[in-house]
């Protein structure tokens, strides 16, 4: 076995499933990136879609009769597809600190992509339907594992042990940093990890921080 699969064999695997357009499921990606650095957690990255998941409703909860939000997913499956899912890591973190018009939205896809050593070509998936197929796949893996009565994000973890905790969200307006990041782990993973568990809740949603 190599050095890379004695590291895997050793970590908890976190695989997260992201729109990317979305503000909060943005703060819970660097809660995670924070987690990284205090526990044995490698996070994974996958896209699902609230265009997806919206499609077949009757009202549009995300205001976009336009379709804007397929955008910036199918560049991330595009990115996924032909550089791999550290690589849509890198393009998802560039996409939120680039600098951007407005506190609450992404930034330029092509200076994203310039950011994250990807070739700017690919912001040209964007308006094509050329990833769709591999947006709803990706997508269906991750709300297969929860439901769809859920949005943005899932996260899937695996343990070390071979056995899986998932779970929607947490949604949080602010990053927890240090410590406080691996103690909402380890108390999300035990409450997620009991069985019947359904739903936790907390007060209404505050304006997202970002930064």
């Amino acid at each position: 076995m190599d050095g890379a699969a004695d590291r895997t064999a050793d970590r908890t695997i976190a695989d997260f499933w992201f729109d990317p357009s979305c503000p909060y499921t943005w703060i819970t990606s660097r809660w995670l990136v924070e987690v990284e650095k205090v526990r044995p957690v490698e996070v994974r990255w996958h896209v699902m879609s609230l265009s997806v998941l919206n499609e077949d409703r009757d009202d549009d909860p995300e205001d976009d009769p336009e379709g804007y939000l397929w955008v910036p997913v199918r560049v991330c499956a595009a990115v996924r597809h032909h550089h791999g899912q550290e690589a849509l890591g890198r393009f998802y973190t560039a996409m939120w600190t680039v600098e951007r018009e407005h506190d609450d939205w992404i930034g330029s896809l092509h200076d994203a992509l310039e950011a994250a050593g990807l070739p700017v070509e690919l912001a040209g998936a964007g308006m094509s339907t050329e990833y769709d197929e591999l947006v709803r796949a990706s997508h269906a893996e991750g709300v297969a594992l929860v439901g769809t009565h859920v949005g943005t994000p899932v996260v899937a973890v695996t343990g070390t042990g071979g056995g899986r905790v998932a779970f929607f969200g947490p949604v949080m307006s602010r990053i927890p940093r240090g410590e406080q990041a691996g103690r909402l782990w380890d108390g999300t993973l035990l409450v997620a990890g009991v069985p019947g568990f359904h739903e936790l809740k907390g007060p209404p949603h505050e304006e997202p921080r970002l930064g």
